[in-house]
């Protein structure tokens, strides 16, 4: 081609146009870098991605961020928030979806923004009429956090608190699930292949029965559970649902026919999942029950324990572990025993 000043004008400027594409497309630390934080509650997941400002020696509240001004929660694009399912924040409900987060500061008052708009840059462009939600809550004093970051904290079986806390501020707020949502997603499982398997039935049923909570259908879970393999687990289940359900009689005969499939791990098992429950004067029942059905098993003289152990007799307890551990089938049964041995001789309750 021959070169004149059109030719060389022309090719000049796809030059820059190609300079200014590469520019454009180079990656380059930036100086509030990316975080994604994600926490499961119950079955919904919540996620948060957000970029990390730095203290930087700056003054912050009132400085970086204006009070009573609305903020973008972090910096660069906006901070969002994600719920995989509805939930509630600070007891007001909000359906599920991806929330730009901002934040109103104030001295003593914060309010929480989520946004339907959630891919905008920062707040610069901030609409009221896009809000999804708007809750009021109240700042705590913090030790000092150079990068600004999001943290799950106080963390139950249905809620989390969501604390955001940058330089010596943290501004919680609370997100909670239904059991309603929990079941929905139950239900959805329920119709793939799980429903043809004992173990998922016999959890999707437990759960319910737990939570005393649509007894019905736990009670068709577990009958179909029983149906594809019947075994101490989902009888000892369908016995949970019918006291529920307040049918004594009833209970009293399943579990009866649960007692003459079990053994003695899986009954010990059921005895330490009531005391997690809270259930303790059930569970002693059910120890008092290993003790007679397998004496002169590890898990007869390690039920005998606890039953001696709540009732204060620390040196009786030593004694059936030191039992548990001479008739062990493994060294790692016997290395597991360790610890309840030492808090026995520490005369602490191995049941606490």
């Amino acid at each position: 081609m021959k070169l004149n000043a059109k030719n060389i004008f022309v090719f000049g400027t796809a030059l820059l146009a190609t300079i200014a594409t590469s520019q454009a497309d180079l990656q380059l630390p930036d100086a509030s870098q990316l975080a994604v934080n994600k926490q499961r509650v119950g079955l919904t997941d919540i996620t948060i991605t957000y970029h990390r400002p730095l203290v930087n020696g700056r003054k912050i509240w009132g400085g970086v961020v204006p009070l009573g001004e609305v903020w973008r929660a972090g910096a660069n694009e906006n901070t969002t928030i994600k719920f995989s399912d509805a939930v509630s924040v600070e007891g007001q409900p909000l359906a599920k979806g991806t929330y730009g987060l901002h934040m109103i500061p104030t001295a003593d008052s914060w309010t929480v923004i989520f946004s339907k708009m959630s891919s905008a840059w920062g707040s610069y462009t901030y609409k009221q009429e896009e809000d999804a939600l708007r809750v009021n809550v109240k700042p705590r004093p913090a030790e000092m956090e150079e990068a600004l970051e999001f943290e799950f904290e106080d963390l139950k079986p249905d809620s989390a608190m969501v604390t955001m806390k940058w330089e010596k501020i943290a501004v919680p707020f609370k997100v909670s699930v239904s059991d309603e949502t929990t079941v929905a997603s139950i239900r959805d499982q329920m119709r793939g292949r799980e429903q043809y398997e004992w173990d998922s039935l016999n959890q999707a049923a437990q759960f319910l029965a737990t939570k005393k909570i649509n007894l019905d259908e736990a009670l068709k879970w577990a009958d179909a559970s029983i149906q594809n393999e019947e075994r101490f687990e989902n009888l000892s289940t369908k016995a949970d649902v019918q006291k529920a359900m307040n049918k004594p009689e009833d209970a009293k005969k399943t579990w009866e026919k649960a007692i003459a499939k079990t053994t003695a791990p899986q009954l010990y098992s059921y005895a330490r999942r009531l005391m997690f429950e809270k259930k303790e004067a059930e569970a002693m029942e059910i120890l008092k029950e290993v003790v007679k059905r397998y004496p002169e098993s590890p898990f007869g003289h390690l039920a005998n324990a606890r039953l001696k152990s709540a009732a204060g007799d620390f040196g009786g307890a030593v004694e059936d572990v030191k039992k548990a551990q001479a008739v062990a089938i493994s060294e790692q049964q016997r290395t597991a025993l360790k610890p309840l041995l030492e808090r026995l001789q520490a005369k602490q309750d191995i049941n606490k």
